[in-house]
């Protein structure tokens, strides 16, 4: 894992693809395999769901992790090119192991492996348990440069698909989303014609959009401006009553409304915990804090950031009785800790980053509303997130820096301008990264990135304009003092 070059992040293994050979990703899956042997959770023919998301590298990374799972005397259940929520529902609700093969938005040059237990996400503690395997590759089945020699093919693919649609079906109904136009900006994300199906399947008229023969690395937190100006330009048209996607792997949702707006991942996740009458939310720190301010949640848990740390915070909640239990990301992926029941109808949970949901409830609650989509927005307190990143900062230098803020927080926010824009620090958060709260009501947060060498920025404040004014600002300070 040192020498690899391949470490954990947020989310799973995640690397370039240089460095994800064929020999590192199935030690990789050996040592997750050792890890459930322990937990009782894997042993000689349990069967090991597979898929992947549509990068180059992935067939490869698939064919290596599947090779380790017959290895382990285990069964590999190639589930194919599916949403990551797809596969998790196939493999909890079987309470067998899983693994996704994607390096989710970031760029097609890295890639990675995100594991699961039984029944749930593979959380921190099984991270620092995992580290401890041995594991010991076979002779002779790589070269030196660990390209994987013994012949492997992988099985013929299981659909996972089709309990995929129904679950949405079943709850929503097939004519919930009747009377609808939908742009289905499709790129390159794997789920891009199951979430046609499931459009239709629930009533709606799917319009796909934009599909691409190469890896489109959309990021559904830091919006690139070439999506903001596509949305826009198909909104033009006039046809559509919203334009949804997802990012590589399908499990982040971006959602448009008729305007060609992109609406923040965290007020997606506030409209949709509403719609499922939420009594408790974790979400982490970096969420937008209108979720507080609005005051339907009996019970809020801010957490780091990384879905582990969510799922942790809303099974505990669900575990103290306060139901249903869920959560979100700002990235706008959202999980289910307990069944929702509503109109004697049961919405199964899955303690995964879903992006079909939290769409799906936003385009639902606005049905009947003149103002559509656009007017949801406006029923929630006045305060705007937006965020975006510094690229090729490496997570070492993001965390010296961090620490020069972090010894110094009045002095070093003063040199970078943020009291002049924002008055005084009034609170500091450290959770995940540096949150500033500021005496206006302005939030700045700083963080290195979990999956890539990027720093983090994100910033509240009570009106659109005055957050992107100063993201702008804080951007451009921020790069001149890492210079």
């Amino acid at each position: 894992m040192v020498q690899s070059g391949v470490p954990f992040g947020t989310s799973g293994a995640r690397g370039l693809v240089t460095a994800m050979t064929d020999a590192v990703c199935f030690a990789y899956t050996v040592g997750y395999l050792k890890h459930l042997e322990t937990l009782g959770e894997f042993s000689p023919g349990t069967s090991v769901a597979i898929a992947g998301d549509l990068r180059p590298s992935t067939p490869s990374i698939l064919r290596a992790c599947a090779a380790a799972i017959a290895w382990m005397k285990g069964e590999p259940v190639f589930c194919g090119f599916v949403p990551t929520p797809a596969l998790s529902l196939y493999a909890f609700s079987r309470g067998i192991p899983s693994l996704m093969v994607t390096g989710s938005h970031i760029p097609d040059d890295r890639n990675g492996i995100k594991f699961n237990r039984a029944h749930g996400e593979f959380l921190k503690d099984d991270e620092a348990a995992m580290r401890t395997q041995d594991v010991v590759l076979p002779e002779g089945w790589f070269d030196a440069q660990g390209h994987l020699t013994t012949d492997f093919t992988l099985p013929a693919v299981t659909d996972v698909i089709a309990d995929y649609i129904e679950r949405y079906r079943h709850f929503f109904g097939a004519a919930s989303l009747s009377g609808l136009t939908l742009g289905i900006y499709q790129h390159s994300a794997v789920g891009r014609d199951v979430l046609v199906t499931i459009v239709e399947a629930l009533g709606g008229k799917a319009v796909p959009l934009a599909r691409s023969d190469v890896f489109v690395s959309v990021d559904t937190e830091a919006v690139r401006p070439e999506d903001v100006d596509l949305a826009r330009d198909w909104a033009k048209e006039g046809q559509y009553d919203a334009i949804l996607t997802t990012d590589g792997d399908s499990d982040r949702p971006l959602l448009a409304d008729q305007k060609g707006r992109w609406i923040r991942g965290d007020v997606l996740g506030i409209l949709a915990a509403r719609k499922l009458g939420a009594a408790a939310v974790a979400t982490p720190i970096s969420s937008n804090t209108a979720l507080e301010a609005s005051g339907f949640v009996p019970s809020v848990r801010r957490t780091r950031i990384g879905s582990p740390f969510v799922v942790s915070a809303m099974m505990d909640a669900a575990a103290e009785g306060f139901v249903p239990s869920m959560g979100y990301e700002a990235n706008g992926g959202f999980l289910l800790a307990s069944n929702i029941v509503q109109d004697g109808k049961i919405l199964r949970s899955l303690p995964t980053r879903d992006a079909v949901l939290p769409m799906l409830c936003a385009l639902i609650a606005a049905q009947g509303r003149q103002d559509g989509l656009a007017g949801l927005l406006p029923t929630l307190p006045p305060r705007f997130t937006v965020s975006d990143r510094l690229k090729e900062i490496a997570t070492e230098r993001s965390r010296a820096q961090l620490q020069i803020l972090r010894d110094d927080i009045p002095g070093v926010a003063n040199m970078l301008g943020f009291v002049t824009m924002c008055g005084p620090v009034t609170q500091v958060d450290e959770t995940d990264g540096i949150r500033m709260t500021f005496k206006q009501g302005d939030i700045i947060h700083l963080r290195p990135s979990g999956n890539a060498p990027e720093l983090r920025l994100y910033v509240e404040a009570e009106t659109q304009e005055r957050a992107e004014e100063l993201l702008t600002k804080s951007l451009q300070n921020v790069a001149k003092w890492l210079a």
